[in-house]
């Protein structure tokens, strides 16, 4: 059991660094490349590409990969309609948001950091669930709230990136996102899910791109490494990961914290690989969001449970 639950951490921790990276590989796209024609590309190579893999993952399992049952196969097909809209809002918003940063600026930092506050939009959200937070809840809400102050408003509102309001609502849509994932995970096989999903966020973003940009093909040709990174790492080996990471993890709260990591590791690439280094303040308001993110994750009563 021990042994299963390092090997969940290093998947997880794996999948992390995977997507943290993806921000560069989305940054270095974002001046060449519209948002809507990177993401019909890398999500309609990451559905073809997710195919094999659900299908040894169901043979593994004894199963077809279709689905017998015709009441299973609407559920899997709403559920991947569901989810793909809303992974294409999100993806988009986050592209579109990166793309509005001006030169100079660090883009992975802050968008890494942004987007992860999916984590804390999440309980936020299942408040219209009737779900009351709890005091940790409370306390990383604050704590995000000054890391933004920190990360995006410290010099004034002069310093506030308009790749920064729009990468923060791309946060909240993530979160949205996966509260459809998690409604359907257990009912439907979950990489059969992602395949559909990044199928429907290919066509949707493939239908803005006709109707609103006008992608040069010269372009795409000299882009395709970190198009392939975001489309084979990203998204399939990353969704991958994270599944099978979950499956032995000792807790949903580690899982969280492991994964949300990406947010630490889009600010390392930013360094390694754009020479983007944040400033003193920024630098303190990753620190204090990342504080929120993993204090998000603490159970509710473990303040309870000191006090008693």
């Amino acid at each position: 059991m021990k042994s299963k639950s390092l090997l969940s951490s290093a998947l997880l921790l794996t999948a992390a660094i995977i997507w943290g990276f993806a921000f560069v590989a989305q940054e270095k796209l974002a001046d060449t490349i519209p948002p809507f024609t990177v993401n019909m590309i890398r999500s309609l190579i990451a559905s073809v590409a997710l195919i094999p893999v659900a299908a040894i993952t169901r043979r593994m399992q004894g199963k077809r990969l279709r689905e017998e049952n015709p009441a299973e196969r609407r559920t899997l097909i709403k559920a991947g309609v569901i989810c793909g809209v809303m992974l294409c809002i999100s993806v988009n918003l986050q592209q579109f948001g990166i793309a509005l940063y001006p030169e100079g600026a660090p883009a992975s930092a802050h968008s890494g950091f942004l987007t992860a506050l999916y984590i804390v939009f999440v309980p936020i959200f299942g408040l219209f669930l009737k779900k009351k937070p709890g005091l940790s809840i409370v306390i990383a809400v604050v704590l995000a709230t000054v890391g933004l102050y920190f990360l995006c408003l410290y010099e004034g509102f002069g310093t506030l990136y308009l790749g920064d309001v729009v990468v923060l609502i791309c946060g909240a849509s993530f979160a949205v996102q996966i509260l459809c994932v998690d409604r359907y995970i257990d009912k439907v096989d979950g990489v059969k899910l992602s395949s559909i999903q990044f199928l429907v966020t290919g066509v949707l973003s493939g239908i803005l791109m006709l109707i609103f940009e006008k992608p040069v093909f010269s372009a795409i040709l000299a882009g395709w490494q970190p198009l392939l990174y975001l489309a084979l790492l990203s998204s399939c080996v990353g969704y991958t990961l994270q599944i099978i990471g979950q499956k032995y993890a000792s807790s949903p709260a580690l899982a969280s914290i492991l994964m949300s990591m990406e947010s630490v590791f889009a600010v390392i690439g930013g360094m390694i690989f754009l020479h983007a280094i944040p400033k003193v303040n920024e630098w303190i308001g990753c620190a204090l969001m990342f504080a929120a993110i993993i204090i998000a994750q603490l159970p509710k009563d473990i303040f309870k449970k000191k006090a008693a």
